[in-house]
């Protein structure tokens, strides 16, 4: 993101810096934008003559220093057939116009209307999101830039729109989700010799800033506690694990909350069991489902979503040091149920057990959601585009599902099933932690519903997902920030009543 990116609203009558406006096929635009590009209609009609441009969906063109416009630069952006835009859409577009936006320049205009006519005060907040989360960079790490990747300190985008006041405050909401999915960003891009347990638990409790309120749990805590499989994982670090509990009380007093749980394994080398040396590298984001978490307790304390929340995130590190523990080691769980460690890389779970037990009987939530990088095999039943959903409950998984679809954040539905569960039955303790190649991400997902007992849950996981994932028009960034839309937009639709 530039040094400083100020996004702001403003009448259609003020255009200053580059100009980007939207069209819809056949080159048909809205009357403000008309107006505003009268002085080179002819200019514009050769222009996209000569480069065949109609306005389609997912095309632009560009005329630089046109003709009878003080703007320095012109974007015309296709938007297709605009009746049929959605606001995921929407979102789409807005990250597409700030792409267009070149690095150096310091001031730019949207023009939020399509041919049909202005936009709402909630589209125009939809625009303003895709810029944002197109504007995202990390990059704070570098001490040199290469040619080409120059940007200006300090950069104005503002939406030119019908009733800027009204967009300012649908803005408010929309900036609080864009905030959190940057924090998720970040925690998922930062390298692990900065991001370990304690630091992250130090920028955790930043929340407490927005009125979260937030535990951390030490490893002496959770010893008391019995979480054996959380400890057992992180005992090879030289870094103490931790557990951090976060409550947003923002719904009526005495209603049950809705739980948020992260896998938080800050780096992964897969313990005795350990990982091949070639994309280890990548293991840093093995705690995205933690950084999820922590952004969308951001985003619904920020937004003072109406809903009482809990978000709690595990984080240990995973090493093969001479105190980790061994293939075929037996671990107690604060369940009381026995594990035997087939595999010390299919350490997730083990650290998920734990906590979601403790939140399921501290705080007897009405649902559970857990979010992990749990597993490869995901990856090979979906590739990159899904996040495998599996659920006890048929009306949790559906509100996921059309909550994924409104925000592009989709989620696929898996199969649960006793034939499976057995697969993870162990010779010498309760349960083993692998139930080998086939249906991986399933016998993953079983072991996990083996500590939620009847509350209605969902393990979503986003191993294919999370990190370095296919790019979009809202996201350049190695770490995808991944969840925090998706679930906020199911709190909203569903919990905020």
């Amino acid at each position: 993101m530039p040094a400083s990116l100020k996004l702001g609203f403003v009448p259609f009558t003020r255009l200053n810096g580059v100009l980007v406006v939207f069209c819809a096929e056949s080159m048909k635009f809205g009357p403000a934008t008309e107006r505003a590009l009268a002085p080179i209609a002819n200019q514009l009609r050769r222009a996209a003559a000569a480069d065949r441009f109609t306005g389609k969906s997912g095309s632009s063109l560009e005329i630089i220093a046109p003709t009878g416009l003080s703007a320095p630069r012109l974007v015309v952006v296709g938007a297709g057939k605009q009746k049929e835009v959605k606001d995921r859409d929407l979102i789409g577009l807005g990250g597409a116009a700030m792409g267009k936006v070149p690095g150096l320049a310091g001031q730019a205009t949207i023009i939020a209307e399509f041919a049909t006519g202005a936009l709402k005060a909630r589209q125009v907040a939809s625009l303003a999101l895709g810029a944002r989360l197109r504007a995202y960079t990390f990059d704070r790490y570098k001490t040199k830039r290469k040619e080409g990747e120059e940007r200006a300190d300090k950069v104005e985008v503002n939406f030119a729109c019908a009733n800027s006041d009204t967009a300012e405050k649908a803005w408010a909401s929309a900036a609080a989700v864009a905030d959190g999915v940057v924090l998720a960003r970040d925690l998922v891009n930062e390298p692990a010799n900065i991001l370990y347990p304690g630091e992250f638990a130090r920028r955790a409790s930043g929340l407490r800033k927005l009125g979260v309120t937030v535990e951390v749990l030490d490893v002496a805590a959770m010893k008391k506690l019995g979480m054996g499989a959380l400890l057992g994982v992180g005992q090879g670090s030289a870094h103490d694990s931790r557990l951090v509990v976060m409550r947003w009380e923002g719904g009526k007093r005495g209603v049950g909350p809705i739980a948020f749980i992260g896998k938080g394994v800050y780096f992964d080398t897969g313990g005795i069991s350990i990982k091949p040396a070639q994309g280890m590298e990548d293991m840093k984001g093995d705690m995205a489902g933690a950084a999820c978490v922590v952004g969308l307790m951001h985003a619904l304390a920020a937004r003072k979503a109406k809903v009482n929340v809990v978000g709690a995130i595990g984080l240990v590190e995973n090493m093969p040091d001479g105190k980790a523990q061994r293939p075929g080691d037996i671990v107690t769980t604060m369940s009381g149920q026995t594990v035997e460690v087939i595999n010390t890389d299919a350490e997730g779970r083990l650290v998920l057990a734990d906590v979601l037990h403790y939140i399921n009987k501290r705080f007897k939530p009405k649902l559970m959601i857990d979010l992990a990088t749990l597993t490869g095999a995901i990856m090979v039943a979906l590739g990159q585009e899904y996040t495998g959903l599996f659920a006890n409950d048929d009306k949790l998984a559906e509100r996921l599902a059309k909550a994924g679809e409104a925000t592009g954040e989709r989620v696929w539905r898996m199969p649960l099933g006793p034939e499976y569960d057995k697969i993870i039955d162990s010779k010498f303790a309760d349960m083993k932690n692998t139930g080998g190649r086939y249906g991986g991400s399933i016998t993953a997902a079983q072991f996990l519903q083996r500590f939620v007992n009847k509350t209605p849950w969902v393990h979503l996981d986003i191993a294919g997902t999370a990190f370095a994932s296919p790019q979009s028009d809202i996201n350049k960034s190695w770490g995808a920030g991944w969840g925090v839309r998706l679930l906020d937009r199911f709190v909203e639709d569903y919990y905020e009543r």
